[in-house]
């Protein structure tokens, strides 16, 4: 028996493994997908192809862009991952502010790149990719802290923020070491490198 299980074992990494996993687990494959994506329209983009709007929407790009990394900068720098739950920073207001920072720089390349067919892939990845993402993550962290995750969800919107924050009397502290050790230094350094390129398209 143990040799049968030895012989089969490979199958399970082929094919029908990785329909599965696209299908049940789809959410393993977001950060692969949403940085291709982004590498993607930088190689194929053209900002002058929107014509005389082309600079307006280039600028609007950095604009969301910017706010954007700002975004997942302020929230990378208060996560703490599966170790305690965060409600303070964006984590007051959203609670995947993380993906809200994706969805807006995703917008900035879409409005740099020039291809009108962008928003349509990026409408399709994010349907296909983040409702399930954002389950699966939110039922980890109700796994890991119970009550908390419960009154936090409760009171606290997926991706659409809050006006006034969750924790009003904890506003936490912001630590560029963890955001640094979240990797979001080197994130920003290749999204800044890919708008720089696009830049160039311009002219």
């Amino acid at each position: 028996m143990s040799m049968f299980r030895r012989l089969k074992a490979p199958s399970s990494l082929g094919f029908s493994k990785l329909a599965h996993d696209l299908v049940h687990r789809r959410y393993r494959f977001r950060q692969f997908v949403g940085i291709g994506f982004l590498f993607v329209l930088t190689a194929l983009g053209h900002p002058a192809e929107w014509g005389r709007y082309a600079p307006s929407l280039f600028w609007a790009g950095i604009g969301f862009a910017t706010l954007g990394i700002l975004i997942r900068l302020w929230a990378s720098g208060h996560v703490k991952k599966d170790k305690s739950l965060a409600t303070t920073g964006p984590y007051s207001y959203v609670r995947h502010p993380l993906y809200v920072g994706n969805h807006l720089i995703t917008l900035a390349f879409c409005l740099a790149s020039g291809l009108w067919w962008s928003f349509v892939a990026w409408a399709v990845i994010a349907f296909f990719f983040y409702p399930g993402t954002i389950a699966h993550e939110d039922e980890v962290l109700h796994r890991l802290f119970g009550k908390s995750w419960e009154a936090w969800r409760a009171e606290t919107r997926a991706l659409i923020p809050r006006l006034t924050p969750y924790n009003r009397s904890e506003r936490g502290e912001w630590s560029l070491a963890q955001s640094w050790h979240n990797g979001e230094p080197l994130i920003i350094a290749i999204l800044v490198a890919c708008l720089g390129y696009l830049f160039f398209g311009l002219r």
